[in-house]
C-alpha cells in the first residue's frame, strides 16, 4: 500500500520561473527513496514541498501530494501542522540549528509527541524513542543541552523527535552530511533498522550516492527541477542511462575501487538560466540538435526505469579509471611535524587533543590525516597554520621551525601556508563581496594593487569552476558549495606551497567534489602544491592521497601509501574505519 503518492507536481517562483517541474512517484510503507543532484537541482525544494512547505517566494503551481491518504496540497497553513511530525516528518541536515540550545533535549522531543497526542504518556514514549536510536532513555541524558552532545547525538535527537509521533513517512535532509564514518554508518545502520521495525517510508536526500546506495530500494535522480532518471537502486547504479546520472557515478569517490575521478563539465544552471529544450544539453557530451528543440519526455525503458532522454542508448558503461600510485623518491620536506602535542583547556583541565604526531609533506604530495570525530585532525591542522598554540613539539618549514602563532610568523610563511575550513559560511565575511575576499590576500600578502589583484579574481573563479558574475555577490546570496569553492579561491590567491584542507569537500555535490579534488590534482603537478588533506571520507583519500595517517585519540595508529593501507589495513581501528566507509562497489 503506497503511503506517500505525488502527482505532477510543479512548483513556481511567484515572478513565473518554474523550479520544479513534472516530478510523480509513489511510495510503499517500508520503502526508502533516495532523491539525488547537485546544488540547485530541486531535490531539497521538493522534499519540503511533501510537507506542504514552500520557501518565501515559491508556491505549488500543479500537482498533488498525499500522504497516509491525507491531501497535502491545497491545505491550510494550520492543517499543514497538524500533519507534520504526525503523519510525515522531517530530519534536517543540520541539528545544531534546529535544535533549541536553551531547551533540554527531552523536553524538545517531548515538545513534539505533546501538540500532536497530549493524551500519551509523554515519558514513557520518550523514553521508548530515545532507545529506539540507540541513544540513551535515562532521564539523566534527556534532561542534557544540545551542545552537551556529540554531532552524532544531536542527529539522532534530531531523528527522535521526527519519529515520537510514528509517523508514516520520514523525509531526511542529508542527515550524515559532516559525521565521521563510523558515526555515519552507525546512523545508517540504524535507519534501516527503524525502517523495518516501524514501517517506515523514507525520502532520503543527498548528494553522496555512495551513502544513498546503502539505504534506498529506488534512487530518483534529479537536475534543473526535473526528474532525469529514477528506478531500483541497483541497476541504476551498475549500469545508468541517463548521461547525467553517469557522470554523477564517475564523480563519486570509492574507497574500495581507489579511481581517477571525472567532474561533469560546466555548471548546473540557475532556475532563470534554464534553456527551452533539455536543460543537461549544454553540459552532454551525447547532444544532438533535437535535444534543443523540445524537453524530452520520460521514458520506460528496462529493469523499471524511467529516463529523459532521447539519447539514452548512447550512454556508455561505467568503467572505473583505477588510480596508480606508486612510492614517490624521498625529497626533501616541505613542511615537517616534529612531536607535536596539543592540548584544550576546558573546565580547568588540560585535555591532550593530539600527542608525539610526526609527519613529512613534500613537495607536489598530498597526505590525509583521517580519522573519527575527535581525533585530533583538526587541532593538528590548525597547529600548522598557526591558528592553536601547541604544547610541544616543533613546525618546521624548509628545515625552519615556524612560530606558534600565525601572527608571529613572517609574511612569507604566512603566505607559504593556507588553510581552508570545513565551513566556508564562518570563514567568509559576510559584509565582504566575493571580489573582496579573494583580493585581499593578495594585496597583504603579495603586495598587489587593488586593481591587479582584482583582475586575478576573475581566473581564480574560473579555477574553481564558478561564474566570474559571482564576483559581486556576498557570501549569503551563494550556495555552500560554491561558498567553499571561494574559499579555496582565496587561499590559493596567496600562490601558497602547502595548502592545509580541512573537510573542504564535505558539503560539496559529488561532481563539484571531483572538480575541485581534479583542480587540487592540477596545482600539485603545475605547482609543486602540497596538501595536507583532513577528512573523514576515505573514498576521497582513495582518490588523491599518497600516503595517509590513521588518528586515533590524537595518536597516529598507522600510516602508509594509500593503496595498501586502505586494501589491507593492519591495525584494529583503521580495519574499523574502511569497514565503515560507504561504497558502490558492493552494491553494483
Amino acid at each position: 500500500m503506497n503511503v506517500l503518492s505525488v502527482d505532477r507536481l510543479r512548483l513556481e517562483l511567484v515572478s513565473g520561473e518554474t523550479v520544479v517541474d513534472d516530478v510523480s512517484f509513489e511510495l510503499a510503507a517500508g520503502e526508502a527513496l533516495g532523491l539525488v543532484g547537485e546544488s540547485g537541482s530541486g531535490k531539497t525544494t521538493t522534499a519540503l514541498a511533501l510537507l506542504g512547505y514552500c520557501r518565501p517566494g515559491v508556491r505549488v503551481a500543479a500537482g498533488t501530494i498525499e500522504v497516509a491518504g491525507e491531501r497535502v496540497t491545497g491545505r491550510s497553513e494550520t492543517d499543514l501542522r497538524r500533519l507534520r511530525g504526525r503523519v510525515i516528518s522531517y530530519v534536517p541536515q543540520d541539528p545544531a540549528s534546529a535544535l533549541n540550545p536553551s531547551v533540554r533535549v527531552g523536553e524538545q522531543v517531548a515538545g513534539v509527541l505533546e501538540r500532536h497526542i497530549p493524551s500519551s504518556d509523554v515519558d514513557r514514549v520518550v523514553a521508548e524513542t530515545f532507545a529506539l536510536v540507540q541513544l540513551p532513555s535515562s532521564s539523566e541524558f534527556r534532561r542534557r543541552f544540545p551542545h552537551q552532545l556529540s554531532g552524532g547525538q544531536q542527529q539522532r535527537v534530531a531523528i527522535a523527535a521526527a519519529l515520537v509521533c510514528r509517523p508514516k513517512v520520514v523525509v531526511m535532509d542529508e542527515p550524515t552530511t559532516g559525521l565521521d564514518v563510523v558515526t555515519q554508518a552507525n546512523l545508517l545502520e540504524q535507519i534501516a533498522v527503524l525502517r523495518e521495525e516501524l514501517q517506515l517510508a523514507i525520502v532520503y536526500v543527498s548528494h553522496d550516492l555512495a551513502v544513498v546506495a546503502s539505504l534506498a530500494d529506488r534512487i530518483m535522480v534529479m537536475y534543473a527541477g526535473s526528474v532525469v532518471e529514477d528506478g531500483p537502486a541497483a541497476p541504476l547504479l551498475a549500469r545508468p542511462t541517463h548521461p547525467y546520472t553517469f557522470g554523477l557515478l564517475a564523480a563519486v569517490p570509492d574507497p574500495a575501487e581507489p579511481r581517477t575521478l571525472r567532474s561533469i563539465p560546466g555548471v548546473a544552471l540557475g532556475v532563470d538560466e534554464r534553456p527551452s529544450g533539455c536543460c543537461f544539453a549544454p553540459r552532454c557530451p551525447q547532444r544532438i540538435s533535437a535535444c534543443t528543440e523540445a524537453v524530452p519526455p520520460l521514458l520506460s525503458v528496462d529493469d523499471g526505469r524511467r529516463v529523459r532522454c532521447i539519447e539514452w542508448r548512447r550512454t556508455p558503461a561505467l568503467v572505473a579509471e583505477l588510480r596508480q600510485v606508486a612510492a614517490r623518491e624521498r625529497a626533501a620536506p616541505l613542511l615537517a611535524v616534529d612531536g607535536l602535542r596539543a592540548e584544550h583547556a576546558e573546565r580547568g583541565r588540560r585535555l591532550v587533543a593530539a600527542s608525539s604526531v610526526s609527519f613529512e609533506v613534500a613537495p607536489g604530495e598530498c597526505v590525509a590525516l583521517v580519522g573519527e570525530s575527535g581525533s585530533g585532525k583538526t587541532t593538528i591542522a590548525r597547529c600548522i597554520a598557526g591558528l592553536h598554540e601547541p604544547a610541544a613539539g616543533r613546525v618546521l618549514l624548509d628545515g625552519t621551525p615556524l612560530a606558534s602563532r600565525a601572527a608571529s610568523r613572517s609574511r612569507d610563511a604566512r603566505q607559504r601556508i593556507q588553510i581552508v575550513f570545513q565551513n566556508p559560511y564562518d570563514s567568509l565575511n559576510p559584509r565582504h563581496r566575493v571580489v573582496d575576499s579573494i583580493a585581499r590576500p593578495m594585496r597583504v600578502l603579495r603586495g598587489l594593487s587593488r586593481r591587479e589583484a582584482a583582475a586575478e579574481v576573475a581566473a581564480l573563479l574560473e579555477r574553481v569552476r564558478l561564474p566570474a558574475k559571482l564576483a559581486q555577490r556576498f557570501p549569503s546570496e551563494l550556495s555552500g558549495g560554491e561558498r567553499q569553492r571561494v574559499a579555496i579561491a582565496r587561499a590559493l590567491a596567496t600562490k601558497p606551497d602547502l595548502l592545509v584542507c580541512d573537510e573542504i569537500t564535505s558539503a560539496l555535490d559529488v561532481s563539484v567534489q571531483a572538480a575541485v579534488l581534479e583542480l587540487l590534482a592540477e596545482l600539485q603537478i603545475e605547482l609543486g602544491l602540497a596538501l595536507l588533506l583532513i577528512t573523514h571520507d576515505l573514498g576521497v583519500v582513495a582518490s588523491v592521497a599518497d600516503r595517509v595517517l590513521v588518528l586515533e585519540r590524537g595518536v597516529v595508529c598507522e600510516h602508509g601509501l594509500v593503496v595498501p593501507l586502505l586494501s589491507h589495513p593492519e591495525h584494529e581501528y583503521t580495519r574499523r574505519l574502511v569497514a565503515a566507509a560507504p561504497t558502490l562497489v558492493a552494491r553494483r
